[in-house]
């Protein structure tokens, strides 16, 4: 991976993340800034992880060759107007990993033309798990998109969407998806619990059987989640009669309608920003 200057504006978890993941795969420090407005956050970064660290955002972006934005949506203009009217980033390669703003604002807030990528991480890129969506508009280079695929490849699998569109589908299918299987897994939790386990024994239930069923996935990609659901279930049995309540509550249609439901608020955001 090349080892160009890359800042980070926003110290936050996600900006956490990829930093741990360059530093451990032999990412110089010394070629790592991070940028926020709290000392408490930046400096514990520089502190843990060898980086540079400043609160002056203009600067860290004009001595860098990448610049990455990790700061909230609602706060995305903010940070970026000051940037415009005092940084050149001709030449320089922009990541977001903000949900819900559109290249084409970006080109409002930093300027036409701008060499930016958009990412999607997941929360599983804090322990090195992620799956992060990548949108690149037709002008960014290959080296630079090389770049942006080895970076997040620092912190879990990426997969590059050809469509803007397509990263609204990445939020709904693995950006918030953490967040369906931690609500399955916490509703198998209580239920275990009201069966009699402590709640440490009904997690660790729970949580390796969540572990090894991704694991059975992982190693066995040319089977399809279909098969691998019915080499489980024998007919008549425990699981079939799970099963069969899961169809019957029309768990699949309510996945695919919480799915859409996530998209279309995506769609909202990118109107609101």
């Amino acid at each position: 991976m090349q080892h160009r200057k890359i800042t980070f504006i926003g110290a936050g978890n996600m900006a956490r993340a990829i930093i741990a993941g360059l530093v451990a795969g032999g990412y110089p420090a010394a070629a790592i800034s991070v940028c926020a407005p709290s000392a408490k956050n930046r400096d514990a970064l520089a502190a843990e992880y060898g980086i540079n660290s400043s609160a002056d955002n203009i600067t860290c972006a004009k001595q860098a060759d990448v610049v990455v934005l990790a700061v909230k949506p609602q706060m995305m203009a903010q940070v970026c107007l000051p940037l415009q009217e005092q940084v050149d980033f001709s030449g320089k390669l922009v990541l977001s990993i903000a949900a819900g703003i559109l290249v084409s604002r970006f080109y409002q807030m930093l300027g036409e033309g701008l060499n930016i990528v958009r990412i999607m991480p997941n929360t599983p890129s804090l322990v090195g798990k992620g799956m992060s969506g990548l949108y690149a508009p037709e002008q960014v280079s290959q080296q630079d998109r090389d770049y942006t695929r080895d970076l997040m490849s620092s912190v879990g699998k990426v997969c590059w969407v050809d469509d803007e569109n397509g990263i609204n589908g990445v939020i709904a299918a693995a950006g918030s998806a953490p967040a369906y299987f931690f609500l399955f897994m916490d509703a198998m939790q209580q239920e275990a619990e009201r069966m009699g386990f402590s709640s440490q024994a009904a997690r660790d239930l729970v949580q390796q059987a969540a572990i090894g069923a991704a694991a059975l996935a992982a190693a066995n990609p040319e089977i399809s989640l279909a098969t691998l659901r019915e080499q489980v279930t024998s007919k008549g049995g425990t699981t079939a009669e799970a099963l069969r309540v899961f169809n019957e509550q029309r768990l699949p249609e309510t996945v695919a309608k919480a799915m859409q439901a996530a998209v279309s608020r995506a769609q909202e955001m990118e109107k609101s920003f």
